[in-house]
């Protein structure tokens, strides 16, 4: 147990939340075979609505790091290399979850590299890198580290509509990090069922939620 130190509230070792607010009970181990990096904006650390936190505890083959601008050295050893030593190493290619826009090109990033013909076809070979934030945070994040500029794009298709009605969305099609994340594995892996126990957990996660915000309206 951790106590936060302003509040002195005891802290859930495991999701880093209060325990009286702990998404433990949402935790969903999934099997996947596509390693994913999740790169979450400072401003969503502390962002009770957010769902990155959820994700990585139910991705065993996942890793999360915490930043906006990224020491080269570091964020290249988060794109290439190995989650953990092993007898035979195969090499991963790192693919960034991001629609390709028009808008790159009025801040002068380069245009993606297109993927290696085949390669979305070899789950084993990929790293999903998933950017945690804001479509303004995640844009930002974007431009600040040259690297992730360099990486082939993963634009989603047949996008579901969302669930998470926990924040406002500009456009139907936006996911929340965890959506975007299974969206993307199914979509890689071919194995709509895989993220189905996590998806429906994220449903009560959200209703979660939706319950706190009723609770302080309703002592408001």
């Amino acid at each position: 147990m951790i106590l936060a130190p302003s509040a002195k509230r005891p802290i859930c070792a495991t999701c880093q939340r209060p325990q009286s607010t702990c998404i433990c009970r949402w935790v969903r181990p999934i099997a996947h075979t596509v390693e994913v990096v999740i790169l979450q904006h400072p401003l969503e650390v502390a962002n009770a609505k957010g769902s990155a936190r959820l994700l990585h505890l139910s991705l065993p083959r996942s890793r999360m790091a915490t930043g906006e601008v990224f020491a080269e050295q570091e964020l290249q050893a988060l794109l290439t290399a190995p989650f953990e030593p092993e007898p035979v190493q195969i090499s991963k290619q790192a693919i960034l979850l991001y629609p390709e826009t028009i808008a790159d090109k009025a801040l002068g990033m380069p245009a993606p590299p297109v993927p290696a013909p085949g390669l979305l076809r070899d789950p084993a070979q990929l790293r999903l890198i998933v950017l945690d934030g804001t479509w303004r945070k995640s844009r930002k994040m974007l431009y600040l580290n040259p690297l992730l500029q360099q990486l082939p794009r993963l634009p989603l298709r047949d996008v579901p509509a969302s669930h998470y009605l926990i924040r406002k969305a500009h456009r139907p099609d936006q996911l929340s990090t965890l959506e975007a994340t299974c969206a993307a594995l199914m979509q890689l892996e071919g194995r709509a069922a895989q993220c189905r126990p996590l998806l429906a957990a994220f449903d009560g996660f959200v209703a979660q939620q939706l319950g706190y915000r009723a609770d302080a309206i309703r002592r408001n």
